[in-house]
Formats: structure tokens, C-alpha cells, sequence
């Protein structure tokens, strides 16, 4: 069965607006096309960035036996992942530097019924189109719908692996409908709050900060928690902090020092829940790609953490 375009959008998680080229490819979007046009206008690394596949993922339960689908990549930043998950177990991978810009993907898949999720590239922009399935497929039903903005760190950059975010692995756990606006480089900028044509999250998690310490300033956090009180109210928000970085010898105290003024912000508010970013993730370069990144034994234990965290703080 070749799924149509509105089929494909039913199994197709981690989108806000979709788009169909002349050519017959769905591109999927996490930013309206104005908040893609402000990132355009002032950074080109953002731009590349928030086009991003971002690990976006196909799910479906199905009995069917093999899968397939077309791809075009427009953009390419780092050689991460498409990657296959089987009842949330890892089944089988395709690195992004061993794709050529236009093929064709096809995994096998065991016989019974079982819940299948691809995962689409952190730092490339992948099109695809005629999914094709030897059976019938149903799409999950997920739980809340939840806004996640951040960093290169919730972008996905660090393990080199689409299902080894900390947000890929976290959201294996709690099942959100996650849009996931992390962008490599970004900073608390409230240029991109804005209304994202009716979209509104039950919830909302945000991870920034560790880009602008240098700054000292906390203006810029500040006024972006404002715009944010005005454009979601009382939705609940959860706050985490910036991580641990070991690449700025000598900066520490500016960086603890910045942290502690977010987190000081964040108190302000009563529907904001704040998870303390330097409990996360170990301060070892061990669990880092480059002291700043987590890598993937970081990423694990940041997913764990902020799980534990999140269902002890009830949010």
C-alpha cells in the first residue's frame, strides 16, 4: 500500500505545518513560516537549523512485514541517523553520510503486530514521499501536546544518533506530541514568541542559555519569560536550566552565576516548574562529545534524570 499524503501526515509526529513540493515530497516544519522567515532575516546557522528534520518520527502499530519511503535531503550540518525502534527496542540504522541527496529507505520488519517509529535525521533536512507498507498500519494515540525549545543540546547535537537525543530518549518514557523547536546556536530570544497559527501546548519545556552567559545580562531572559506569560498564560511550563559545560576554563563562576539568575527568573512565575540543570548530566567530559554536547551515555543519563524529575514534580 502506497500511503497518501494525508495518511503519511497521520503517522507523521513532531510537525507543526506541512508542505508538499512540486515533486510530490512532504516536508514537515516545527516553525510557522514567519518565525522561518525572522531566523532567515538574522542568522543563516539558525535558518539551516530550524528547517531540520530534528528527529522528527513516523509511528504506527502495524502486522505489516517491510516498510519503504523515498527521501531528498536539502540540508546537510552533521552525519547523524535514520534509525528503526521496534516496541521501543532499537532495531536498525542508516547513517545520513552514507546516503546519497536522493534513494530510497526500506527496513524489514518482524513478523505479529508491534509499534514501529523511525526517526528522521537531528541535523538534516529530509523530505520524503510514496511510504509505501505491506499492511494495514494505526497511528498512536499520544498524550499531551507539548512545545520543547532549546539549544543545539535539545536539537539533538552530541550523540550522533536521531533516537539518542535527550529528548528522543526522554519522550520514549513519557509519550508527549512533542514540536520540537530546538536549534543549533539559539539563545532566549523573544523575537520568536509569537502565535503559531492556533497551535496550543498543553505544555511547555525549555531548555536555553548555556549560548548567551557570556552576556552576563539577564535581560534577554527576562523579557522572554514575559513574552512567553503573554502568549501561553498559565500553561505549565518547565524550566531546565542550562547543563554543565567543561570548555570555558576560567568562565565558571560567570556560567554558575548566569544559571543561578535563570533559574531566579523562572520563580517569578507560579506555573513555572524549574529542574536544576547541573544535577542532569554528570560533570565528567566522559558523558560529552566536546565538553559541551552531551554524547550518548550523557544523553541517557539527561533523559533519565529529567524523567525522574518531571513525574516527581507532577508536571
Amino acid at each position: 500500500m502506497n500511503l497518501s499524503t494525508q495518511q503519511l501526515k497521520s503517522i507523521y509526529f513532531g510537525a507543526l505545518e506541512f508542505a508538499e513540493t512540486e515533486d510530490g515530497y512532504l516536508q514537515a516544519f516545527q516553525y510557522t513560516e514567519p518565525q522561518i522567515k525572522y531566523f532567515e532575516q538574522v542568522s543563516e546557522f539558525w535558518y539551516d537549523r530550524c528547517i531540520a528534520s530534528t528527529a522528527k518520527t513516523l509511528e504506527f502499530t502495524t502486522s505489516a512485514t517491510a516498510v519503504s519511503f523515498e527521501y531528498k535531503i536539502l540540508w546537510m550540518g552533521s552525519e547523524d541517523s535514520v534509525e528503526l525502534y521496534i516496541n521501543g527496542i532499537f532495531s536498525k540504522l542508516v547513517y545520513v553520510k552514507d546516503l546519497k541527496t536522493k534513494g530510497k529507505i526500506s527496513f524489514d520488519l518482524p513478523e505479529g503486530e508491534k509499534q514501529v517509529m523511525i526517526y528522521l535525521p537531528v541535523d538534516a533536512t529530509m523530505l520524503i514521499r510514496n511510504f509505501t507498507i505491506d499492511g494495514d498500519f494505526t497511528p498512536p494515540v499520544k498524550k499531551e501536546k507539548v512545545l520543547w525549545m532549546g539549544d543545539s543540546i535539545t536539537q539533538g547535537y552530541g550523540p550522533l544518533r536521531s533516537s539518542m537525543t535527550y529528548v528522543s530518549i526522554a519522550n520514549r518514557t513519557l509519550k508527549y506530541d512533542i514540536i520540537n523547536q530546538g536549534i543549533g546556536g539559539y539563545i532566549y530570544d523573544k523575537n520568536v514568541l509569537t502565535d503559531m497559527n492556533g497551535y496550543r501546548p498543553d505544555k511547555i519545556i525549555i531548555a536555553m542559555g548555556t549560548n548567551q552567559f557570556e552576556t552576563e545580562s539577564l535581560v534577554e531572559v527576562e523579557e522572554y519569560y514575559t513574552a512567553l506569560k503573554e502568549l501561553y498564560g498559565d500553561t505549565p511550563v518547565l524550566c531546565i536550566s542550562p547543563i554543565w559545560r567543561g570548555d570555558k576554563p576560567g568562565l565558571e563562576a560567570i556560567f554558575e552565576h548566569y544559571c543561578n539568575g535563570i533559574k531566579e527568573i523562572c520563580k517569578k512565575y507560579d506555573n513555572i516548574t524549574v529542574v536544576d540543570g547541573f544535577e542532569i548530566v554528570p560533570h565528567e567530559s566522559a558523558f560529552f562529545l566536546d565538553d559541551l554536547h552531551p554524547n550518548v551515555e550523557g544523553c541517557e543519563l539527561y533523559a533519565k534524570e529529567l524523567v525522574k524529575a518531571i513525574r516527581e514534580a507532577g508536571f
